[in-house]
């Protein structure tokens, strides 16, 4: 009997495992938020990521991958690679570890990876993977890489002359009706907002990357329609006659998880007129200092002035086609800070 006993309680203690750990891949976000039991898929963020019609979207740059759990877990791996080929039930052999640290909990873990250290191309798709010892098939959380700043063609006209001296600066750029997810070569998180500047000096003459000049004037809005101005700019501050004057135009472009580009130019005024427009390529402003003086200049001067988007002076940035129009897959020259 007491052979029959122990055999019964083999068995039962044989079944509970089978059933415990059936080799079942848990959809993609399942668990996220859910369950206080151990086991459960853990929430996972990564630090730019934003979320777009379902899909979850990241800078292509090192990013700290942090995974929680409702409780205490331990021993805990984490993986970023591609999809899943030949082994559904567990992690792709091409697929790199993370070194991850936890809390004094161990219910928060973080690391750190470079996103665009093995993919080779905009908007590329992969995976982070989680197992622990109590899950027999690991969490898998999607995402996509957008690696592109945004671009867009910027026109530049005269506005209102200002009663109290100087005259309004307008920039615009795309429309309305764009849809945003397919903006000039950023076709994951398009622009998202901008800031154009002014200086009465080269910005970048000392210090690099970041400007370390004042401005005189600025503009910045949001979305994909640029459509900014600088108000009553008046160079009568800076010249001691009514002579023209040379100002450092700095236009920075950032999309939704915080990739940008610059377009560079050089405005010469007087008193209440645009005189010339040099737009500048082949600037770079992450890790060297700006040379104007060397770099492609593009919008020389032309005869008539511009006072309507439809009658504009010159035109700034990197699209071809149109107000808004579509980028070349890599545009030349221009800057793509970090």
């Amino acid at each position: 009997m007491k052979k029959l006993l122990l055999v019964l309680l083999v068995v039962a203690l044989a079944s509970f495992l089978f059933v415990g750990c059936l080799p079942v891949t848990p959809a993609e976000g399942e668990g996220e938020g859910e369950g206080e039991v151990e086991g459960a898929c853990p929430t996972v963020s990564i630090t730019s990521e934003v979320e777009i019609a379902g899909k979850k979207y990241i800078k292509g740059a090192t990013q700290t991958i942090t995974v929680t759990f409702a409780v205490a877990t331990e021993p805990v791996s984490v993986y970023v690679g591609p999809a899943i080929k030949g082994t559904p039930a567990g992690v792709p052999s091409d697929a790199k570890e993370l070194v991850m640290y936890a809390d004094a909990d161990k219910k928060v873990y973080t690391g750190t990876f470079r996103f665009n250290g093995t993919l080779k191309e905009d908007c590329a798709e992969d995976y982070v993977y989680v197992t622990t010892c109590a899950t027999c098939a690991p969490c898998k959380y999607a995402y996509t890489v957008d690696d592109e700043g945004p671009c867009s063609l910027i026109k530049l006209y005269e506005g209102t002359n200002c009663s109290c001296g100087g005259f309004d600066i307008v920039f615009k750029g795309g429309t309305a009706a764009d849809t945003c997810l397919t903006c000039c070569n950023d076709y994951c998180t398009a622009l998202d907002e901008y800031t154009i500047d002014l200086y009465k000096t080269n910005p970048f003459d000392v210090c690099c990357d970041v400007p370390c000049a004042s401005t005189i004037a600025s503009c910045s809005g949001t979305g994909c329609e640029i459509d900014c101005t600088m108000s009553c700019v008046d160079i009568s501050t800076y010249t001691l006659t009514a002579e023209t004057k040379d100002f450092y135009l700095v236009a920075t472009l950032k999309d939704k998880v915080g990739n940008s580009r610059r377009y560079y130019a050089i405005v010469n005024i007087d008193s209440d007129d645009i005189i010339t427009v040099q737009e500048y390529r082949g600037l770079t402003s992450s890790g060297t200092c700006t040379n104007w003086t060397d770099a492609e200049k593009l919008n020389m001067a032309v005869d008539t002035i511009g006072t309507s988007v439809t009658n504009y002076y010159a035109t700034i940035g990197g699209c071809a086609l149109d107000i808004y129009g579509t980028c070349p897959d890599t545009p030349d020259g221009y800057t793509v800070a970090d």
